[in-house]
């Protein structure tokens, strides 16, 4: 019988540890983003956009041969709490419209889609540009970085797509519709 040991065990225990500690602040996240918007049904529309953000890495991982490690964990880590607040922005802005001028989830997902996709791109953008030098690893001693930045940058692409296209489809889709358009007075015949 073979027991690997030592270095391995360490290494074994560090992305269980990694793992949980990703576990809960998913956990951490919905949490606060049920007290922020007051719902059970709108962090869920939030996060949905992470596991797409997950792929991303995967992706740009596998397609650079870049190794699964505490680096790239750590981008994945990254990649969430920016994909995350990327989400927010636009589901506060829709939330905002909805409580103001009493419409369907439908029309307040599309009228903060056109005022917040600035932001949203401004972010994804910076980050992204900021992240390209660390990805490519040209610089002497900044190989070990690289894993960390292709992480992110694949997340980040995948989650800007989905918090673009995808999270305003769930939005309109699991959102219930509380307020009722304001029926319009019929005219005095």
């Amino acid at each position: 019988r073979v027991v690997l040991a030592g270095e391995y065990q360490k290494m074994l225990d560090t992305f269980r540890f990694q793992a949980l500690g990703m576990i809960g602040a998913v956990v951490l996240i919905y949490f606060l983003i049920v007290a922020l918007f007051r719902s059970y049904i709108t962090p869920l529309v939030v996060l949905s956009a992470v596991p797409v953000g997950g792929v991303g890495v995967v992706l740009v991982l596998y397609a650079t041969g870049t190794a699964l490690n505490i680096q790239s964990l750590l981008g994945v880590i990254f990649m969430v709490g920016i994909v995350v607040s990327n989400t927010v922005l636009l589901i506060d802005f829709a939330e905002n419209v909805r409580k103001t001028d009493r419409v369907s989830p439908t029309e307040a997902i599309r009228r903060a889609a056109a005022v917040r996709v600035r932001p949203v791109m401004m972010t994804a953008l910076a980050t992204f540009f900021a992240l390209i030098p660390m990805s490519l690893g040209l610089a002497r001693g900044s190989e070990a970085n690289v894993p960390l930045g292709r992480a992110v940058l694949g997340g980040l692409v995948a989650g800007l797509v989905t918090t673009l296209l995808v999270v305003p489809c769930v939005y309109s889709l699991l959102v219930p519709n509380r307020f009722e358009p304001t029926p319009e007075p019929l005219p005095n015949a």
